[in-house]
């Protein structure tokens, strides 16, 4: 099977674009047809011949059938370890009536895919796929219609399959899609767009896959940014301040540029030796001797949520309905509690790296990127280039998590170094640096007052969040007095954090999802009920009462209320479009607090299912992934003095962790195709926290806990 994949991604303006010469574009395909046709916001074009003039020149996809039958499939999108490697070919290969094995894939190089506005917010399935299927579908009509001239018959008489048409009342009267392309050099368009094709018709979509990359990736062929070697390539190293927002005082350079080979530059702000051996390289930065000032900070990761509540200075109203006066008056009970969050850091086993080289007057660049168009534009930018004169190239990206989806310093790096040296340069951070310069999901404060009745119906919901972001705040449940705030100016708002802060792994909602379902079950447990039975009696929204139940189901959950003692937690929430219900079982060593998971159970609601083993995949890879944030990952620092700078001091989710995992994917095909990236990410602090509660009585208001922390808890 002939598979190839790339990533690469983009930030900037959406409707931006492309600036490639056309032919300069097709000059690069080979031979084959050209199919042009539009779809919604996305342009398609198969083939490799020139466009008529009327053609649309931003184009946001490409597909091309060869003249040896084999099918192109151009994306803007990239891959890094969620499947769209695998899974759009799937639905390409069900809507064009073509073998999935036939079909190859580029990803992110700027200079032959479409624009796309990067790789995040699990978009790729739910947003670029649809309108990948009406391609496919559109095209396929076209060439029923090629076929039907060639064959000299009428377009309902002929069937296809696998890429060749057929008479339905003669099979030996037959063309191929390669015999149709073959030489061919035609444009058409359709003004009648087909429809996809009814789940019932599917032969791909829906059937498990095994990753096209998985063979590269175990047997270390695959290759990233890092592995990329040019003929008298040099290696960089950078000076870095030692704190955020530090000043240099004093630079002495001469001990660094005795050392015989190394390059020195200083230009602006950047400062770098260069040299071809990369240890030459760290030897020589450790001989450049600099001085810088820096204001002191009395704010650390312990005073952090103090300094944000005083921070807060702007509010937006997320969601209302009823009235909070006539909410607490009708209250029972009354909860008022308060959530922590700290700084969580994204890293990925592949730290920010970029090689870039100078080929006359165009600059390519491989680079560990979410964004390879929004990379083109600020390296165009940064450099005074035409961006048509930067190609950003197809290349695996090892993680991203968010961290990678805007235009990274190290690709600017790279490019400013390989012009000034005239030379191939390739930036690889240390993992100091990638601590350094994360961009971290932010830490954040949660405010929630909550009331029932004696019954357990909620009737009272006010929910506040400081600096989490909006994404999972807004609750599901039926209450009808709550109202929702956004109390922050946004994630990296400068007043607030002394670093960057971004996106992290759905963004928001995991610190939303803990704070949510931990005060459910604090009113549950008060109420005397279940917390199972309580999530239902309060809910009306068929598809959480559906995944709960099936999580319920599958988890073999009895109905106690808690604690119990049983050591089971509940949680659920809703990302991306899709619906999560989690159910977890701990341990919880009450002599040292620390905690062992034992199992969990997700049941997950993400509409058509396109490649259901790449969803369990990314299911299984939230949960893993999930626990470090819940029980172990935070960032210690003093102001822009960040102490966290590797794995000895930064713990995440360790093998030995890894509880057994179930997943139950609901039967939704008939339903538009949700995110499967990160929804189950969202459910861990929460199930974790409350199985905690069940197994000990502790409540957690602070993640993450940490054997100190829950022993604190059980000792209150």
């Amino acid at each position: 099977m002939k598979k190839e994949t790339h990533n690469s991604q983009i930030t900037g303006n959406s409707k931006s674009k492309s600036t490639m010469d056309r032919r300069d574009f097709l000059k690069n395909l080979g031979g084959g047809l050209i199919v042009v046709f539009s779809v919604g916001n996305y342009s398609y074009i198969f083939g490799d011949t020139v466009p008529p003039q009327e053609a649309e020149e931003d184009l946001n996809a490409y597909l091309r059938i060869g003249e040896d039958g084999r099918v192109t499939l151009f994306t803007g999108k990239i891959e890094m370890g969620q499947g769209p490697i695998t899974s759009l070919p799937q639905m390409l290969a069900d809507e064009l009536d073509v073998a999935y094995e036939s079909i190859d894939i580029i990803m992110g190089d700027t200079d032959l895919c479409p624009w796309d506005a990067g790789t995040w917010g699990s978009l790729t399935t739910r947003v670029f796929g649809p309108a990948l299927r009406a391609a496919g579908a559109e095209a396929r009509t076209i060439l029923l219609q090629m076929a039907a001239e060639y064959l000299k018959l009428p377009v309902d008489q002929l069937i296809v399959g696998n890429g060749v048409v057929s008479d339905k009342n003669d099979e030996k009267n037959l063309v191929s899609y390669a015999q149709l392309t073959k030489g061919e050099k035609i444009v058409r368009e359709l003004k009648e767009k087909p429809k996809v094709k009814d789940p019932s018709e599917f032969k791909v979509m829906g059937k498990p896959y095994f990753r096209t990359d998985s063979i590269e990736k175990v047997t270390g062929k695959a290759k990233y940014a890092g592995d990329i070697q040019l003929p008298g390539m040099l290696y960089a190293r950078l000076l870095r301040p030692p704190v955020h927002g530090a000043k240099m005082v004093s630079l002495d350079m001469s001990a660094a540029e005795k050392i015989e080979g190394v390059v020195v530059i200083r230009e602006g702000d950047l400062i770098a030796v260069l040299h071809e051996i990369p240890d030459v390289a760290d030897e020589a930065l450790s001989k450049i001797k600099a001085d810088y000032e820096f204001e002191p900070s009395t704010v650390n990761n312990e005073t952090i949520f103090e300094h944000l509540l005083n921070s807060a200075t702007a509010s937006r109203e997320v969601d209302k309905g009823g009235d909070q006066e006539k909410g607490r008056e009708l209250s029972d009970l009354v909860f008022e509690s308060e959530y922590h969050d700290g700084y969580v850091a994204h890293a990925p086993i592949e730290t920010h790296t970029a090689t870039a080289t100078m080929e006359g007057e165009k600059m390519k660049i491989w680079a560990s990127t979410q964004t390879p168009f929004g990379m083109r534009t600020d390296v165009a930018q940064a450099l005074n280039m035409p961006e048509e004169n930067v190609r950003v190239m197809q290349i695996f990206t090892g993680g991203g998590f968010g961290g990678k989806a805007y235009p990274g310093l190290q690709v600017i790096e790279a490019a400013r170094l390989t012009k000034l040296t005239g030379k191939p340069v390739q930036v690889v951070w240390t993992r100091r640096e990638e601590f350094f310069y994360d961009t971290y999901r932010p830490a954040a404060v949660v405010k929630i007052t909550s009331g029932i009745l004696k019954s357990g119906e909620i009737v009272l919901w006010n929910y506040g969040e400081y600096f989490a972001g909006s994404r999972g705040a807004a609750h599901f449940y039926d209450i009808p007095h709550h109202q929702t705030m956004s109390y922050s100016t946004g994630r990296s708002d400068p007043d607030a954090h002394f670093f960057a802060t971004g996106a992290w792994r759905a963004p928001g909602n995991n610190t939303n999802t803990w704070a949510r379902e931990s005060q459910i079950e604090i009113m549950a447990s008060r109420a005397g009920m279940d917390p199972l039975e309580f999530r239902l009696q309060n809910l009306k929204d068929e598809k959480m009462i559906g995944v709960l139940k099936a999580a319920a189901d599958k988890f073999g959950w009895t109905p106690a209320k808690g604690p119990s003692g049983r050591g089971w937690g509940i949680a659920c929430g809703i990302d991306a479009g899709t619906y999560v219900a989690h159910m977890a079982e701990v341990n919880v060593d009450k002599n040292t607090g620390e905690v062992k998971v034992i199992r969990v159970v997700c049941a997950q609601n993400m509409g058509l299912v396109v490649n259901p083993r790449g969803a369990i995949l990314q299911v299984e890879s939230c949960i893993n992934m999930g626990l470090g944030y819940a029980l172990s990952e935070d960032i210690e620092f003093e102001g822009g003095n960040i102490h966290t700078r590797n794995f000895n001091t930064y713990q995440f989710t360790r093998f030995s962790w890894i509880p057994e995992i179930e997943v139950v994917l609901i039967d939704a095909k008939y339903s538009a195709p949700q995110g499967g990236g990160e929804p189950a990410i969202i459910s861990m602090g929460g199930v974790i926290a409350n199985a905690i509660f069940d197994a000990t009585g502790a409540r957690l208001f602070q993640l993450p806990m940490i054997p100190e922390r829950v022993l604190a808890a059980m000792n209150q």
